[in-house]
């Protein structure tokens, strides 16, 4: 049935926030000794967003999720000449979701880099605009354009009621490359007029083989519990073909194992390189390596390796890794950092990772290895990664650090080995982020409600910022990617 590796038991788990960064010079990871649980004491609350941004939007609640007759499909894109290029370059799958939905898809025109407020009101005046029956609304919304053109923020918002997936591919000097557009189009329609359908996915859990507090915590809080997942359940209801393990001398396999995956999901836990000791030398440098796979101490998994290689080809890869998706402007861990580096309370330099952000002036930008992966005719559909700082509070406890909860990622996964789109995989993971987005705001509620009524305060500093890091950690996930794009198996949901 299927192949794993058993992991010999482990030492308990020490309570730590540990960040899966390294250095790219020497593979160091950023945070060695991770940060004292101490230090989310007093991080700063969320801004506010008008109309409960944050909160779902319940469009069509009957009908099939993975229906695009019923749920639609549209595309946003970047306003002017830019974006005109854009859409004649995805014009083929424009027309094949036309098809599928027998009906036109909306396009959508946005100015660029909305803020969190400006995503909110187009939200509201233009994607909701109540002149448009709700039949007609696309749910599935692929973004076209850089971060700059069209903003993460709006991304964000929609994807609390929305299934929203981006596609951007960039030449090494920063500009719009229209060729790994048509070929990732050429891919997803060939994938979806292709006769060969698979029983069940290949599973692969991947764990970086560097032995820092990071992976090991990965691989015990996430990669086993999930390991264990698979084999007892999805294995034996034929939800998975096979699983594969890998860990350790096992790591260096990753490239060859994923080329030979069919219908394949992957689930890697590694650090993401950041910048080295002395920073960046150039911009073009950080775009071309930051969030790339440290795998081993002394190898990577970069665009270049994968530009040409057979990896996942047709299926999906879930990262954990800092910056594996993205590379924001501002982190929404900023505040927090720069507070801790005022208190000098804790050991080594935590605020330096923030060195790691583009220079003012620089733009947010996607990772390279993504964009090389999605342009590949024989890599996956799709890819979800970190867009910030990526910890391991997405698979821990809030009560205690060194316990799982790996079930939300584990119930993306379960969505994707089902037979579902990719935008509704990911919906599962943000149901987790806006739970927590609803207990921290209801804490911030009560210690506002006790300070006014002149009451203690009856909040646990401590817990309120395990629920900031964690709110702020599963936020920060970013699907690259048709939303509609599924693995093709015989059972698969219509």
């Amino acid at each position: 049935m299927g192949t794993q590796q058993r992991t010999p038991p482990s030492e308990p788990l020490r309570e730590t926030l540990e960040l899966l960064l390294a250095r790219a010079d020497d593979h160091q990871p950023s945070l060695p000794s991770g940060l004292d649980p101490e230090s989310v004491q007093g991080a700063p609350r969320p801004e506010r967003l008008p109309r409960r941004a944050e909160v779902p939007l319940l469009d069509r609640p009957d009908a099939d999720p993975n229906a695009l007759p019923e749920q639609r499909w549209g595309v946003i894109a970047p306003e002017g000449s830019e974006g005109d290029a854009l859409l004649r370059a995805i014009a083929p799958l424009v027309e094949h979701r036309a098809r599928q939905q027998d009906a036109e898809v909306k396009i959508y025109r946005v100015r660029p880099d909305m803020d969190a407020a400006q995503a909110v009101t187009w939200r509201e005046r233009v994607y909701r605009d109540e002149r448009v029956p709700a039949e007609e609304r696309p749910r599935y919304l692929l973004v076209l354009g850089s971060p700059e053109q069209v903003s993460f923020e709006l991304q964000h918002v929609l994807a609390q009621g929305a299934f929203v997936g981006r596609l951007h591919f960039a030449t090494p000097e920063g500009t719009p490359d229209l060729a790994g557009l048509g070929a990732y189009v050429d891919k997803v329609l060939a994938h979806e007029h292709s006769t060969e359908q698979a029983e069940a996915a290949d599973v692969l859990l991947y764990t970086a083989s560097d032995e820092s507090k990071a992976t090991v915590q990965g691989h015990q809080l996430l990669m086993e519990p999930c390991r264990k997942m698979v084999e007892t359940r999805w294995l034996p209801k034929q939800l998975a073909r096979r699983l594969q393990v890998l860990r350790g001398e096992e790591s260096e396999a990753l490239p060859r194992v994923a080329g030979a995956a069919r219908s394949g999901v992957l689930l890697s836990v590694s650090h993401g390189l950041g910048a080295p000791k002395g920073g960046w030398a150039s911009a073009e440098k950080q775009r071309a390596r930051q969030g790339a796979l440290c795998l081993t101490p002394e190898l990577e998994l970069t665009a270049d390796t994968v530009r040409q290689l057979p990896f996942l080809p047709g299926g999906m890869w879930f990262c954990v890794a800092c910056f594996g998706a993205a590379t924001p402007r501002k982190s929404a861990f900023h505040a927090w950092l720069s507070m801790l580096a005022k208190q000098k309370l804790f050991p080594g330099r935590p605020e330096a990772v923030l060195g790691n952000l583009p220079q003012p002036g620089e733009p947010s930008f996607l990772a390279a290895l993504p964009q090389a992966l999605l342009a590949n005719p024989l890599g996956p559909l799709a890819f979800v990664g970190h867009s910030d700082l990526a910890w391991n509070f997405g698979f821990a406890h809030l009560d205690n650090l060194s316990e799982s909860r790996a079930s939300r990622i584990l119930s993306a996964l379960e969505v994707l080995a089902k037979g579902s789109r990719v935008g509704v995989a990911l919906d599962a993971l943000m149901r987790s982020f806006r739970d927590v987005n609803d207990s921290l705001m209801s804490a911030y509620q009560e210690r506002q409600e006790a300070l006014e009524e002149e009451r203690p305060d009856p909040t646990d500093p401590k817990r309120l910022g395990y629920l900031w890091m964690l709110r702020n950690d599963l936020r920060g996930y970013l699907l690259l990617g048709d939303p509609a794009v599924r693995l093709q198996f015989r059972r698969a949901t219509r």
